[in-house]
């Protein structure tokens, strides 16, 4: 099982998409495992956000991120952050296709409804950032049976 940071973008919050985004990440078959409604810091954000310091874009992104609520997720499944990444689609909403988060709810260049980790090691820093320890949960689901295949005695 994998664990990664999700983050609901202001627009997302601020559009109502929170619910129906949480929705297609359940139906998918991914657990919630941790969850809050925050304010981000400018401070976390410059955290956060540190790889893109000095990039043109940068004061932009902090600035929004920093704007209004944003709802932080800690999702677990087998591969949960391809399945996530995928999911979201291509960061511009218009370069995203239908079917995707981003391609069915954005249009801007600018505002893209989500952030995920891209990897195991960017997963465990981003959740440190967000959650503190005793925030993400573990806890078995009845319906991981029918979630993933364990019928070789590993689950698919």
């Amino acid at each position: 099982m994998e664990t990664s940071l999700l983050i609901l973008k202001p627009d997302a919050v601020q559009r109502g998409l929170m619910g129906r985004i949480v929705s297609r990440l359940e139906d998918k078959g991914l657990q919630i495992v941790g969850v809050k409604l925050m304010q981000i810091s400018p401070e976390l954000a410059a955290t956060h956000y540190k790889d893109h310091a000095g990039k043109g874009f940068y004061n932009g992104l902090v600035g929004f991120m920093t704007s209004s609520p944003v709802l932080v997720l800690a999702v677990r499944g087998i591969g949960a952050i391809t399945i996530c990444r995928n999911m979201m689609g291509a960061t511009f909403g218009s370069k995203a296709v239908a079917g995707t988060i981003r391609g069915d709810f954005g249009v801007s260049n600018s505002f893209n409804l989500i952030h995920g980790s891209d990897s195991p090691e960017a997963a465990a820093r981003e959740l440190g950032l967000f959650f503190k320890a005793g925030e993400v949960l573990d806890f078995p689901r009845a319906s991981d049976r029918w979630v993933y295949d364990s019928s070789s005695g590993k689950s698919e």
